[in-house]
């Protein structure tokens, strides 16, 4: 059960043996979703071969943009399981999330080859990556929102920024799995059934996510709002849109440029390496293992950081060194190896300060009552338009100029959206999550 001490405010403060529980369950989930990314994002080579038909160049492109498809149905999901958090609580919905998207996953991993059944392959693989999105509507909005709800407000970017390392810990793990497998098994061997293997990992981690998020009590905030609301009806999506328009557009704003870089850096990477540039499988998946490792250093230091002086200022010195920087650092990418690596370790480490800050800054936008709904809707369409789209966005680019650049001038594109956005965006480091960002009041003071 939650354990809580009164504090001046009347607030109510978690203890830390319930919060690490609500950072290890909220993560873990995060960790599963992108474990899903990274394993399809890393063994697209051999998901294509076997599951599409047609040229090596025409089956990597379907397999992207199946890749997106999941992405397009994600805001049905925020839709859906948003207004349901809000309802019957945080946690319900996050055990449901996280079964739908291990089951998702491991099912990518038994569909038979495009020679086995025909058509069915790629169908099979186009319904299970919806299944994928529709769960992950939910997941990452309710997680994000469970975490902040459970972190003090003075420290909620150090503990929000855990929830980022399991996006980059599940990112690296799927890697990880697909380079060890390739490397054991040899090319053959994975294009047979090797690449399979790590989709069947997903399984035993949705399992314990799910263990852990049902032995959790729901937030102390989320709780307190519900005593109040009895009796009351939640706000439905129309009065969300009507009511919350504000938010929903900087939140909207601020996902164009996160998730554009994102999926760009983390999903697509691979890829552009192999096919662009001309590194050999294994090389091109070492590069996003590194820079993802060095990467994951850093996001406890700039959560902590954004606490002491606030959100806005560190989203601000990211937009601009990435708009500044990607495309020397993409010129540097393309010079070999070691250039990659340095390259891709350069950019992660601009992308920090908004990795580690999203769980800290987009729940805080929301009132309590439609905290989950708003932002699983806002974040999710702006994703499914911009985010999941973006590999496949960067190859088409490139394949009608020929400018291997693209993506970085895409990313840049992006970054100037993040930066009108920003402009909009109030302080809400140090603030409760009690309060309503938008309404007039004070910034808050920053230690």
């Amino acid at each position: 059960m939650t354990s809580t001490t009164a504090t001046p405010a009347g607030a109510s403060q978690t203890d830390p043996a319930t919060l690490r529980r609500a950072i290890a369950a909220s993560a873990l989930g995060n960790a599963t979703e992108w474990f899903d990314y990274g394993i399809y994002a890393y063994g697209v080579t051999y998901i294509s071969a076997a599951l599409f038909p047609g040229s090596v160049e025409e089956a990597t492109l379907f397999a992207l943009a199946t890749f997106a498809i999941s992405f397009l149905v994600r805001p049905l999901g925020g839709l859906f399981w948003g207004p349901l958090g809000d309802r019957i609580g945080r946690k319900s919905v996050l055990a449901l999330t996280i079964l739908m998207m291990a089951g998702a996953t491991l099912g990518v991993g038994l569909i038979p080859s495009y020679d086995s059944i025909g058509f069915w392959a790629p169908t099979l693989l186009i319904i299970l990556r919806m299944i994928q999105g529709f769960s992950t509507g939910g997941e990452y909005g309710g997680a994000a929102t469970f975490m902040a709800e459970y972190a003090p407000d003075d420290r909620r970017g150090f503990f929000g920024s855990f929830l980022e390392f399991g996006t980059l810990a599940g990112f690296s793990l799927g890697a990880i799995l697909m380079l060890g497998f390739s490397l054991l098994l040899g090319d053959a061997a994975m294009h047979d059934w090797g690449w399979r293997i790590p989709f069947l990992v997903a399984a035993p981690m949705g399992l314990i996510g799910m263990y852990l998020r049902s032995r959790m009590d729901d937030t102390p905030i989320f709780v307190e709002e519900s005593v109040v609301a009895e009796g009351r009806a939640a706000p439905g999506i129309g009065a969300i849109m009507r009511d919350y328009w504000r938010p929903l557009l900087v939140v909207g704003g601020l996902v164009v440029a996160l998730n554009v870089v994102n999926y760009t850096l983390l999903s697509y990477m691979p890829t552009y390496l192999q096919r662009r540039i001309g590194l050999s499988n294994e090389e091109a998946l070492i590069v996003p293992i590194i820079g993802m490792l060095f990467m994951m250093i850093f996001l406890p230091f700039a959560g902590a950081l954004s606490d002491r002086i606030g959100r806005k200022p560190m989203w601000r010195w990211s937009l601009i060194g990435l708009f500044v920087m990607v495309t020397p650092l993409y010129i540097l990418i393309g010079t070999g190896f070691w250039g990659a690596v340095i390259g891709f370790m350069l950019l992660g480490l601009l992308y920090v300060p908004q990795l580690a800050t999203i769980s800290a800054t987009f729940p805080a936008m929301f009132p309590t009552s439609v905290r989950f709904a708003g932002f699983a809707i806002a974040y999710n369409i702006s994703t499914s338009i911009f985010g999941g789209t973006a590999p496949a966005i960067g190859s088409a680019l490139i394949s009608a100029t020929g400018d291997y650049l693209m993506p970085a001038y895409y990313m840049m594109l992006a970054c100037i959206v993040g930066l009108i956005a920003l402009r909009f965006m109030p302080e809400s480091a140090g603030r409760s999550l009690r309060s309503d960002l938008f309404a007039k009041s004070p910034e808050p003071q920053i230690a």
